[in-house]
């Protein structure tokens, strides 16, 4: 059974949501504060879960700081990739902007529609799912078409040979790493840098790299790929500060290797 994390101090809210998970067949577990969600994540109740649903404005804390300790929380293996919408009153961009660079996956702004929740969390699965089944593949990047589509390598173990190095991503655990280190990405990063590898002399404009890490894109908030890419370009430094792996080419975007 699918099993959702709701964090929301709002009782009408909380009941409106375990209504109709209930009638999609999800088991739903609340909590109405933040301090509570670290160690029920710790617990074996957590084992299952799906997804987190969170409140961004929580009378004991704040949703966007929680999200990034969820994020780089290294005990509770694989609940930190957990994909996480958050419910949010605030309606101005940089608060959106703000949430999807503190690692979320997606958000509502309140007052929202529970199907349309329902339906944004189905969308972040079914791009999980393409790429859990069990398989592998070895693409050498350098002499990759342009126009791969991240659809044709969904669903297998990836490894990608190109002038950076040797990349391994394994979709069990989230693993990606780049000359045998991990990287610790969030999950919008993380399908970021898939696509890149993916067709690395194709130049991706902003919004082609968000629309490619969300079914609900929502342009206005294309420049959150720029921080997104120095974060990930920070991770890579961390591993190998003498190769330049992602490419800005101005005016047009982003690219694995020059074009």
């Amino acid at each position: 059974m699918t099993h959702i994390l709701l964090v929301e101090d709002d009782p009408a809210i909380a009941m409106s949501l375990k209504v109709t998970c209930k009638r999609e067949g999800w088991q739903i577990t609340w909590l109405d504060n933040a301090s509570s969600v670290l160690p029920m994540l710790h617990s074996y109740e957590a084992r299952d879960l799906s997804a987190i649903i969170m409140d961004v404005g929580l009378p004991d804390g704040d949703g966007l700081s929680l999200c990034q300790q969820i994020r780089h929380t290294p005990d509770i293996d694989a609940l930190k990739d957990l994909p996480i919408v958050f419910l949010t009153a605030r309606s101005d961009e940089i608060d959106r902007i703000l949430g999807l660079e503190m690692g979320g996956d997606d958000y509502c702004a309140k007052p929202f529609s529970p199907r349309e929740l329902v339906a944004r969390l189905k969308a972040i699965w079914r791009r999980e799912q393409l790429i859990q089944q069990s398989g592998s593949h070895t693409i050498n990047s350098d002499n990759s078409t342009d126009n791969t589509s991240s659809n044709n390598l969904s669903g297998q173990a990836l490894t990608f040979e190109n002038q950076s190095g040797v990349w391994h991503y394994q979709p069990l655990n989230y693993s990606l790493t780049w000359q045998e280190q991990k990287l610790e990405l969030s999950n919008t990063e993380r399908k970021i840098l898939l696509t890149l590898l993916q067709a690395p002399h194709q130049v991706f404009s902003r919004e082609q790299l968000l629309s490619a890490v969300s079914d609900y894109p929502d342009h206005r908030l294309a420049r959150t790929i720029d921080s997104h890419i120095k974060s990930i370009r920070k991770q890579l430094a961390m591993v190998d500060a003498n190769v330049d792996v992602i490419h800005t080419h101005r005016g047009l975007g982003y690219a694995l290797c020059p074009a």
